[in-house]
């Protein structure tokens, strides 16, 4: 008897965690409401920076208190402290060219996505010298008033 009763209660605990599970995966389905941002859309983001005009991309930027973290000078803790920062590095260059590799993976998590990808980038200073690299970027984006918006971003380089 006491056998039969420990069965019963591990099948309804198994029964009970597999509907909870079921139920938070439509959940956050329900939550995100239409589709993620894909791999083009993070390519239109990196086009923007190719420009090397932060104007070109703030519309994929939440305005506010949000940290930005990119190679130079590590840390910004807005969308205008970054777009100011990153004006005075990119004026040194005359070209970009950068490249979401096939490696980008974003994940639903309900109002938010967030996700990865590593860039292929070739930026050419005014000095005529030639940078190229591989970079990792990590993301996050909130969807604010039906669009996809970064609220959080980390951008750095491997150490060769």
């Amino acid at each position: 008897m006491p056998k039969r009763l420990l069965t019963i209660v591990i099948s309804f605990v198994c029964l009970s965690l597999s509907t909870f599970s079921a139920s938070g995966k439509a959940a956050r389905k329900a939550v995100t409401n239409g589709p993620l941002p894909d791999k083009a859309y993070l390519q239109k983001i990196w086009d923007g920076w190719c420009t090397l005009d932060p104007s070109n991309v703030a519309q994929f930027y939440a305005q506010g208190q949000h940290t930005f973290y990119d190679l130079a000078p590590v840390k910004y803790e807005s969308w205008d402290e970054y777009d100011k920062g990153v004006r005075n590095i990119l004026a040194n260059y005359k070209s970009a060219s950068v490249t979401v590799n096939d490696d980008a993976q974003i994940h639903a998590a309900g109002a938010y996505a967030w996700g990865t990808a590593t860039l292929k980038s070739d930026m050419t200073q005014k000095s005529g010298k030639r940078d190229l690299a591989t970079f990792r970027w990590t993301f996050v984006f909130e969807k604010q008033d039906g669009k996809w918006l970064i609220v959080h971003e980390h951008v750095s380089e491997p150490i060769q």
